[in-house]
């Protein structure tokens, strides 16, 4: 595993960027496998991303955003003021070709495929994520309580039995609960929150305190000897054979045999460096948090129409969820906000103003698969983004087939489907 020595001097033998939940969890992986690694991020309080999720373990989240139904709602989904979908229409031109794919991977050829390969990668995540807790001292966050996907009316229920269904075929366990079932389970919701009945999947894991799972994530990765370096990098360039990979940056350069890229949403131009041409884009993402001792719900729960996710957490109730289409530069967006307050009203209407907010981005590809693998230019650059909604999930999972593949030996887990070159033939 020993790196060349004029690499070691100015750099690492493993350079992991970004340090999300993906980054760290690839560069803890390495570092316990023995490889010398060096995770590269900007400064931070660990408010990013893998801060502001759902902090569920989203192993039953096999069907991919394009899928058929989505295809047929689209045209409400963009255009209704209460749709959990939004597109800033400022950023339309740019998006005209993410869509085009987003269009046909929503196929039901391609969306099965995609869906197929979803349960594939999801398959374990509960028990790798189980594992992680007790290898970083995080199982007192850790909840095994599993999470209600509910409907308010029986018309709901029953417009969902085809992804039901379709998600038991691909081998995800679920309960069908009737209201009153759904009563006993959550005695503090109300009747009309889920009055048509929920999907319920007991298996699923939970979060109660995502932002300090993430701190004691980069407490055991420094632990295990990874050195962190503070700045942005900006590009990665292939060396003559033998001398690795440049990293360079505002105040940054070095040298590394081998590179890991898991910026989240900010991956696209490093991927090009390397050779790949991916088709990323940035879902924002938004949340609320109201403080209470004890918040009214014991589980996760979405009420499915509505693209809300309400969190219990330590201390308060996150209300999670919407999709805006946009890029990473424009500033939050107020009507984004009120869809959520309005939404979480709607459900639990004695909730009072919300004690913050937050805006985040996350990675998002066409098909909904993760790019997970080595560059089709070269093994010296690995790629370890766009997971989507599932970055949390998948990130235990990443990591060791990210360590596998480095390592020479066949990952459990088939990566063809997540590879970069799968988008060699799109332009962008």
């Amino acid at each position: 595993m020993g790196a060349q020595p004029e690499i070691m001097r100015d750099g690492a033998e493993i350079a992991v960027i970004g340090a999300g939940v993906v980054g760290l969890c690839t560069a803890l992986r390495l570092a316990q496998e023995g490889y010398e690694v060096a995770l590269i991020a900007p400064a931070g309080d660990g408010t990013g991303t893998s801060f502001g999720n759902a902090g569920v373990v989203a192993d039953y989240a096999v069907l991919p955003i394009g899928n058929p139904g989505v295809l047929r709602d689209l045209p409400r989904l963009l255009f209704s003021r209460d749709s959990p979908l939004a597109l800033r229409w400022g950023a339309a031109p740019a998006l005209a070709p993410w869509l085009t794919r987003f269009l046909r991977q929503a196929m039901p050829g391609a969306a099965r495929r995609n869906a197929q390969a979803l349960a594939g990668l999801l398959a374990g995540a509960g028990a790798e994520w189980a594992r992680l807790a007790g290898e970083i001292g995080a199982q007192d966050l850790l909840r095994r309580r599993g999470v209600l996907y509910a409907f308010e009316t029986a018309r709901e229920f029953r417009a969902a039995k085809g992804d039901i269904d379709w998600r038991r075929s691909l081998g995800v366990p679920i309960e069908i609960l009737r209201p009153e079932e759904i009563g006993q389970l959550e005695p503090g919701l109300p009747g009309h929150a889920a009055g048509g009945g929920a999907a319920f999947f007991p298996e699923t894991l939970s979060l109660i305190d995502p932002g300090e799972v993430m701190h004691r994530l980069a407490a055991a990765v420094a632990a295990a000897g990874v050195r962190r370096i503070e700045g942005r990098v900006a590009r990665l360039q292939r060396l003559p054979p033998g001398r690795g990979v440049a990293l360079e940056g505002a105040g940054l350069a070095l040298r590394a045999r081998r590179v890991v890229i898991a910026a989240g949403a900010w991956s696209r131009a490093l991927a090009r460096d390397a050779g790949d041409r991916v088709p990323l884009e940035t879902e924002r993402g938004y949340h609320l948090e109201f403080d209470m001792a004890a918040p009214p719900l014991s589980r996760p729960f979405t009420p499915v129409p509505r693209g809300l996710y309400f969190c219990p957490m330590a201390g308060r109730l996150r209300v999670a969820g919407t999709i805006e289409l946009g890029g990473l530069d424009a500033p939050e967006s107020p009507a984004r906000l009120a869809y959520l307050l309005r939404g979480a009203r709607a459900i639990l209407p004695d909730l009072p103003e919300p004690d913050r907010q937050w805006l985040g981005f996350r990675p998002s590809l066409p098909d909904s698969l993760p790019v997970i693998g080595p560059s089709r230019a070269g093994d010296d650059v690995l790629a370890a983004f766009g997971h989507g909604h599932l970055g949390l999930t998948l990130a235990p999972v990443t990591a060791r087939i990210i360590a596998a593949l480095i390592r020479g030996d066949a990952p459990d887990r088939d990566p063809a489907p997540f590879l970069p070159g799968r988008f060699r033939a799109l332009p962008i």
